[in-house]
């Protein structure tokens, strides 16, 4: 197997070689890999990192997308797809599998698993799959709270904070959630739910200067 060679391992850590790639000019494309074989395929493709969905990983436990599985759970899907692919990854993190010091213990979990980047989610449980409707969402200052706690707790990892208020806040109230979050320490952020091009766009004028993760799918309500 590739991955028992030391060969095969980068000297920089995952988090450095995320960091590198976001680096270079225009859009980083990121496919989803639910396990070690579509990992390699993405590999094989041409694709320089990797994304691990948590509706892919509870799709493929067959679980719904509602936040039920663990930590536990996910590093073992990290694990996989490092080891088979050798690709940054980048890890979707939910909602912190709890609240301040659970989401250190997952920062720590991911980073020791091989995780290069993870994104963290203003929603309460039972959390949604970001296309669906009547999300609950903790508030501005709790997340804050958390993305705080990540970013106290990494080495390398490179941290997205995701928000869902555009449905039930407006634009106006993601981008002070955004802009929150990125005081507290995220590297990035992820605007969930943008149902049209022009929103987004107004979203990244309203956010100079920070990275954004655009979620693009063939369903639900983020057609980018």
């Amino acid at each position: 197997m590739t991955y028992l060679s030391s060969s095969f391992y980068s000297k920089e850590t995952t988090g450095d070689r995320f960091r590198a790639l976001l680096a270079r000019p225009g859009i980083l494309p990121i496919p989803g890999a639910h396990n070690g074989l579509a990992s390699q395929q993405a590999a094989r493709a041409g694709f320089d990192a990797c994304y691990l969905s948590g509706g892919a990983m509870s799709a493929s436990m067959g679980l719904p997308d509602l936040g039920i599985i663990t930590v536990d759970d996910v590093a073992f899907f990290i694990r996989q797809v490092t080891r088979a692919s050798g690709l940054p990854v980048l890890v979707d993190g939910d909602t912190g599998y709890g609240e301040a010091l659970n989401v250190m213990h997952m920062v720590r979990t991911f980073e020791d698993s091989g995780a290069a980047a993870l994104h963290l989610e203003d929603q309460i449980l039972p959390k949604k799959c970001g296309h669906l409707n009547d999300k609950k969402l903790a508030t501005p200052e709790d997340m804050a709270a958390k993305v705080a706690a990540a970013a106290h707790a990494r080495r390398h990892i490179y941290i997205i904070a995701r928000t869902d208020a555009a449905a039930s806040e407006g634009l106006e109230g993601a981008v002070a959630r955004a802009k929150l979050y990125i005081e507290a320490g995220a590297d990035a952020i992820f605007p969930e739910a943008m149902i049209t091009e022009e929103m987004f766009r107004e979203f990244a004028r309203r956010m100079p200067g920070v990275p954004l993760l655009a979620n693009m799918t063939e369903f639900g309500k983020t057609p980018y």
